[in-house]
């Protein structure tokens, strides 16, 4: 029974930030917010949700021991992208107001919560935002965004060997995908399922005739081949960039995002089967979030942790570019909620009694309609 089962407000408003889930804990890493000062040089922030308690804590700045100039610790960005790899979750690209795109690696321990930039071998990847990143086994492979220097979209495979810390341009065999940014890559078995994106209809270089394409693109990180692409069938999601991607029970999820030629956007769930090549349009049971784009979701269990972004302002309509606002929300869709969770959202829903539930049911539920206040932030000093 799939259910929007939690809402909860007062977290840390990010847009375009990078997101990682470790254990019961979601690691948060930068962004932006509407109204904040990114002239300002400073060192990324990392927010921890905590899918038990229900509470965001915010880290504190990390200090480093070190004495040279190094940049050890990133600078604040956005359209960057986070991958768990073992006890480390490797940062990379993205770019900030004031410095540009960036292409240097960083790694951040899960248990000391340090950073450190770890020497790397091969081709570096140049700087770049809104590429996609996906983690297999020892590997990061990085695809697509917008380059920098060649100020334009990218269709290259990269993949950095954690191992070694060696970057290779993979040569994919088969039909290249589009020069993309903004969209997603999901890894479902050994295979890296790119969808959406904006591209250009006439080649890498924008020229602001863009579109959206809603056709999959398989590469296979075995045999490094890509898949050709196949008519989409009649019942597919629309085309679209900055949305949320997933996989479960190996199939393909994806929600919300945004399309500049239908100046549209989404709060859409669909699910693709890889194999029957088929969609289908999902509807969970309870009150999800309203379209949006840039948000970032992370899979905790069964359960899935979406947060952020930014939607056109109530008075602008739905589809306006420019007259946004950003949230500090998050919303978790649980695959299969306990019993426990049913009876608690039916309390809630049905304002029943609460002295005849258990003691322990009791307190979980003053705590989710506590943290379902939209005027509380829902912030801890604690772990």
């Amino acid at each position: 029974m799939l259910r929007w089962a939690v809402h909860l407000e007062g977290g840390p408003r990010r847009v375009n930030h990078a997101a990682v889930a470790v254990g019961h804990k979601v690691y948060s890493f930068g962004g932006y917010c509407s109204g904040e000062d990114y002239e300002t040089l400073r060192q990324i922030d990392v927010h921890v949700f905590n899918a038990v308690s229900l509470r965001w804590m915010k880290l504190p700045p990390f200090r480093s021991e070190r004495r040279d100039q190094s940049p050890q610790v990133p600078y604040m960005r956005y359209g960057h992208t986070a991958v768990l790899v073992d006890d480390a979750i490797y940062v990379w690209g993205g770019r900030n107001d004031t410095e540009g795109a960036c292409n240097v690696l960083y790694a951040f321990d899960i248990h000391s919560h340090s950073w450190s930039t770890p020497k790397v071998h091969g081709p570096i990847p140049g700087a770049r935002d809104g590429h996609s990143a996906c983690a297999l086994g020892k590997s990061m492979f990085i695809f697509g965004g917008y380059e920098q220097l060649a100020d334009c979209f990218s269709n290259d495979i990269h993949r950095l060997d954690t191992v070694t810390m060696t970057w290779t341009l993979v040569n994919a065999k088969g039909n290249p995908a589009r020069w993309r940014d903004f969209h997603s890559a999901t890894v479902l078995g050994g295979r890296m399922y790119v969808f959406g994106g904006r591209a250009d209809r006439f080649g890498p270089f924008h020229s602001n005739n863009e579109i959206y394409c809603n056709r999959i693109k398989v590469f296979d990180t075995g045999d490094q081949t890509t898949g050709s692409t196949h008519p989409p069938p009649s019942c597919c999601p629309k085309g679209r960039r900055s949305h949320s991607a997933f996989a479960y029970n190996s199939e393909l999820y994806i929600f919300g995002g945004y399309n500049a030629r239908l100046d549209r956007h989404f709060n859409d769930l669909w699910k693709y089967n890889p194999e029957t090549a088929t969609w289908r349009k999902v509807e969970p049971k309870g009150k999800g979030p309203c379209p949006r784009r840039r948000q970032c979701c992370c899979m905790v269990g069964d359960k899935i942790i979406l947060f952020g972004g930014t939607s056109p302002c109530p008075e602008q309509g739905m589809g306006d570019e420019f007259n946004l606002m950003d949230h500090s929300d998050l919303y978790i869709l649980d695959f299969s909620p306990s019993l426990k969770t049913l009876c608690k959202l039916a309390v809630i829903q049905y304002s029943l009694d609460q002295s005849a539930l258990p003691h322990d049911i009791r307190w979980e539920l003053t705590a989710m309609t506590t943290n379902s206040n939209i005027s509380r932030p829902i912030f801890s000093s604690h772990g």
